[in-house]
């Protein structure tokens, strides 16, 4: 049987339209993935940064960190995932190679912050349970604060380099994300991985193992001489924010495994896997890391649901907002 070219030529370009309607199909469920992320995000963070702006009463430590991780997430989801949503859908990055490189070295100075600031909160919980009597003169405000400007100011610097443009940036077509380029640098890259990883990873594994055992060991009812610091150790303990910030750490790193893991793999096998849609979702996984934490800190702080209370009182009437702090009486141990 003879095929024309005519029936040739047909089936081709019907074939090669199916393609290419798939193919949007695709760019655009990214995009919309994307767009959706993005927003979810930025609202979400300005929620959380408004809320602890509003309040002008006592605040714990750990919300000085918690504003610390929530401005880290707002500037991702305003400069990172907002950049993505028309490259996802056209294919193609539009904003040039400095916005690029930009976008790469913010995804990676942000990451170093949160690390960061994981670890400090992991070490003020840590001293809370351990120095309960004298937590108070320990850890101030202002002591907060100066780490917290040592935390945003070293970060920038150590990942400045590839900002100076000893490496590139480029697109990821299977991602929709500007990334810079570090196989180049790998002693930088290295050292960089060891002196962000190392001191945070080994700190929060440490002082979250000690806060469970001494859970573990006054649920238990072991016996403890000073009563005062018994005392002062089980009212800690009863603060919520020992679990709701673990389950913040918790949901951090689980979030950025795949991504993680699957870096690793291609690193140490020294292939690369092709299969786009793997690459996306552990890539955008990790970044939807940036939204759980306003849904963790509602479920898990009653404090937390009634600072945003307040705050939508406030909006809404500022006179009702100050009668409504005044009668639910705000307790930062609450």
């Amino acid at each position: 049987m003879l095929i024309s070219p005519v029936s040739v030529s047909g089936v081709t370009m019907h074939g090669l339209s199916h393609l290419q309607t798939g193919s949007t199909l695709e760019a655009l469920t990214q995009a919309t993935i994307i767009l959706i992320l993005a927003v979810a995000i930025v609202i979400s963070n300005l929620i959380v940064v408004a809320t602890y702006l509003n309040f002008k009463g006592p605040h714990e430590v750990i919300n000085y960190y918690l504003l610390s991780l929530a401005v880290a997430d707002l500037l991702c989801g305003l400069f990172i995932v907002s950049l993505s949503v028309y490259p996802a859908f056209s294919g193609e990055w539009i904003y040039g190679d400095v916005v690029c490189r930009m976008v790469g070295y913010l995804e990676v100075t942000l990451w170093s912050i949160s690390v960061y600031t994981f670890m400090w909160i992991s070490v003020d919980r840590y001293l809370a349970v351990r120095k309960p009597l004298r937590y108070e003169t320990i850890q101030t405000k202002t002591r907060c604060q100066c780490w917290m400007a040592f935390t945003w100011i070293s970060a920038a610097m150590l990942c400045c380099p590839p900002l100076l443009g000893y490496n590139e940036a480029n697109y990821s077509k299977t991602t929709n994300i500007c990334m810079l380029e570090w196989g180049n640098m790998a002693a930088y890259s290295a050292t960089l991985a060891i002196l962000v990883l190392g001191p945070s990873v080994i700190s929060i594994v440490y002082n979250y193992g000690y806060i469970f055992t001494m859970m573990r060991k006054v649920r238990s009812g072991a016996p403890i001489h000073d009563k005062e610091y018994a005392t002062a150790l089980a009212e800690n303990l009863a603060n919520p924010s020992h679990c709701m910030s673990f389950a913040l750490v918790f949901s951090f790193w689980i979030s950025w495994a795949p991504y993680i893991g699957l870096r690793i793999y291609e690193l140490v096998s020294g292939e690369t896997i092709d299969n786009p849609l793997l690459h996306f979702g552990a890539v955008w996984i990790g970044i939807l890391n940036s939204f759980w934490k306003i849904i963790i800190m509602t479920s898990m702080s009653q404090q937390f649901r009634l600072l945003v209370r307040l705050l939508f009182l406030t909006i809404c009437c500022k006179t009702k907002g100050r009668l409504q702090a005044e009668l639910i009486g705000l307790d930062p141990d609450d």
